[in-house]
C-alpha cells in the first residue's frame, strides 16, 4: 500500500508530460509539416493539402503572368497558412501560353514544380504543403529577370523545400511535358469559363463556381463561407 502514493505521482507526471490533456481537450490540430503534395489523378495537377480539408480549390495560372504573380503577393501567405491548418486544399493547374519557343521560361517554372512535388530520394522527406506553396509564391513573384534554375533552388531551399528536390530543381532538367499539360490545363479551364478564360482562375470545388480574384476579400469570404 505504501507504493500507491509514489506510482499515482509517476503516473500523474507521465500523463503531463505526453500531452494527453490536450487530446482530453480537444486541441489537436493539423501538423502542417504532413500536409501532403501530390499530383492530381489526371497527371497535369499538383495539390497540396489535406485530403479532409473542408474547402478546396484550383488555381489556373501562368509563370509570366502578371496578374498571376499579384495574386501570389497578396494571397500567398494566407494559402499557406490555410493549408497548413487543414483548412484548404489547393490544386495548381499550370499554363504555358506566354512561353515563345525557343524561350521557354513558363515550362521550365513549371518543371520546377513538378521537381519540388516529387518524392524525396530514399529516406528523404516529401515536401509539405506549405512549402510548396510558398516555393509557388516565390516562383512567381521573383523580382528581376527571370529565374535561372540555380536561383530557382535557391528559392526552394528558402521555402523549406527538402534537399534532394532542391538539387534537381537547380540541374533545370525539363523531363516533364508542360506544353502537353498546358493544353490540357486550359481545356479544363475553358469548361470553367468559356467566355474568359484568363489567368488567374480561381475555381472553388466546394461550391462549383470561379471566384472573383480582383475582390479583395475573396479568400477571406472563401474560408468563412
Amino acid at each position: 500500500m505504501r507504493r500507491i502514493g509514489p506510482l499515482l505521482a509517476i503516473a500523474t507526471l507521465l500523463l503531463a508530460l505526453t500531452g494527453c490533456s490536450r487530446a482530453v481537450e480537444g486541441l489537436a490540430r493539423p501538423d502542417p509539416l504532413r500536409a501532403p503534395v501530390a499530383f492530381t489523378d489526371d497527371g497535369y495537377g499538383i495539390r497540396a493539402g489535406f485530403d479532409d480539408a473542408p474547402v478546396e480549390v484550383e488555381i489556373y495560372t501562368e509563370p509570366q503572368c502578371r496578374h498571376c504573380a499579384d495574386l501570389q503577393a497578396d494571397f500567398g501567405d494566407q494559402l499557406a497558412h490555410y493549408i497548413a491548418t487543414g483548412q484548404l486544399a489547393v490544386t495548381y493547374r499550370p499554363l504555358t501560353f506566354l512561353d515563345t519557343p525557343p524561350a521557354t521560361y513558363s515550362a521550365a517554372v513549371v518543371n520546377a514544380m513538378v521537381e519540388a512535388a516529387s518524392p524525396g530520394d530514399g529516406d528523404a522527406p516529401a515536401t509539405a504543403g506549405p512549402q510548396f506553396q510558398r516555393f509557388v509564391t516565390a516562383l512567381w513573384t521573383h523580382r528581376g529577370a527571370a529565374a535561372t534554375p540555380t536561383e530557382m533552388a535557391d528559392l526552394a531551399r528558402a521555402a523549406g523545400i527538402p534537399v534532394p528536390q532542391v538539387r534537381r530543381i537547380a540541374e533545370g532538367a525539363m523531363a516533364f511535358d508542360a506544353a502537353g499539360a498546358s493544353d490540357a490545363n486550359f481545356g479544363f479551364l475553358y469548361d470553367i469559363d468559356p467566355v474568359e478564360p484568363g489567368t488567374p482562375t480561381v475555381y472553388d470545388l466546394t461550391h462549383d463556381e470561379k471566384l472573383d480574384v480582383y475582390d479583395d476579400a475573396w479568400l477571406t469570404s472563401l474560408m468563412s463561407s
